[in-house]
């Protein structure tokens, strides 16, 4: 007789409903599937076309074909209110260990560290390399600028996005991130920029959109603690009825690491940055600047505290919100930082690979 093994596993639909699922594993399949929660389904016989259309699957099945075989197996009628059969495949691949929740991690915070930017970007890839690897816990670690710094995506091109007159005079270095996304204009002290490194079953049947306000979950809590009411713009802007407030980015490596980013103005000096920048007027009127002859400080002006402040508080709310220690970068974090800078980061080859 194959041997059972009873499994549980649940997802709560962010602004819906919690979707459960109980079932078995036995010889490598999906056996007596039970798909229930506080959702609301209609007709009633739609829940036993689900649990049918499930049943039988090999564990390994992908959340997409899961999701899928949901859908081929419900009546085209029915509806699935506060809930979805992607839902419903993240609840079964969290059941069978093969999606991960918040609370199946313990995190590592690492307050801001002034690096210079090379290391930043160096280190983004380190972290997440390692997390992808099981090496260390996921991680999210604040950045702290040491000096006037423009950072382009990865697939942005160098000329026609930075401006060379403005760089040498306002001595700006110009670096090359390895997730995509548009360039940013940095000093010290002008922005919040953190960086979550994580495994990706946390977001495992999560479309890519899906992903960004997921992991950025525990930011607009922080932010609402501070009297900000944010939302997401897809894909990847964060904004308030003011205007954009900040930008996220990804990258998601070959060994299962996940690298998530996200910049936010605290007090940029936008006539600075449109010298520095190629921003047309469309580009510029999305970054909410009205005029580039002021300066763009959204977080400070809605907060009237310091960036030291508002930090501390969304480390304390992470903190509330999910397992976590803060520590230091380690000796040996800096040491393949620095090899990485060398080999990669400060080369023409990487800084100019789109010219």
């Amino acid at each position: 007789m194959a041997e059972k093994n009873v499994v549980h596993g649940e997802y709560k639909v962010p602004g819906g409903k919690l979707v459960v699922a109980d079932l078995e594993v036995a010889d490598g399949v999906l056996q007596r599937v039970s798909i229930n929660g506080d959702f609301f389904l209609e007709p009633d016989e739609a829940l036993t076309e689900i649990n049918a259309a499930l049943t039988g699957l090999p564990v390994a099945t992908s959340a997409r074909e899961l999701a899928a075989a949901v859908v081929r197996g419900v009546r085209p009628e029915a509806v699935l209110f506060g809930f979805s059969a992607e839902a419903v495949a993240i609840a079964v691949r969290r059941a069978l260990k093969l999606a991960t929740s918040w609370t199946d991690h313990e995190f590592e915070i690492i307050p801001p560290t002034p690096l210079d930017t090379y290391r930043h970007v160096a280190m983004d890839e380190v972290l997440t390399r390692q997390v992808g690897a099981g090496l260390r816990k996921p991680t999210l670690r604040f950045w702290e600028w040491e000096a006037p710094s423009v950072v382009i995506g990865s697939f942005q091109s160098v000329r026609n996005e930075v401006d060379a007159d403005g760089v040498a005079r306002y001595g700006v270095t110009v670096v090359r991130r390895i997730s995509g996304g548009g360039a940013m204009f940095m000093e010290p002290g002008n922005a919040i920029t953190y960086s979550l490194y994580v495994p990706q079953s946390l977001v495992d049947g999560l479309s890519f959109a899906d992903s960004y306000p997921f992991l950025d979950a525990w930011v607009m809590a922080s932010l609402q603690k501070l009297g900000i009411s944010a939302h997401y713009v897809p894909l990847n802007d964060i904004a308030t009825e003011q205007g954009k407030i900040g930008g996220a980015a990804q990258k998601r490596l070959s060994n299962g690491g996940l690298l998530h980013h996200v910049t936010m103005s605290y007090d940029i000096d936008a006539d600075k940055m449109t010298q520095v920048l190629r921003i047309g007027r469309e580009k510029l009127s999305d970054k909410g600047i009205g005029s580039a002859k002021k300066r763009v400080d959204p977080l400070r002006r809605q907060t009237g505290l310091a960036r030291e402040a508002i930090i501390e508080t969304m480390m304390e709310t992470f903190e509330e919100l999910h397992s976590a220690e803060r520590v230091p970068l380690s000796e040996a974090d800096l040491a393949a930082a620095d090899d990485l800078v060398t080999a990669k980061f400060h080369t023409d080859g990487w800084t100019n690979r789109v010219p």
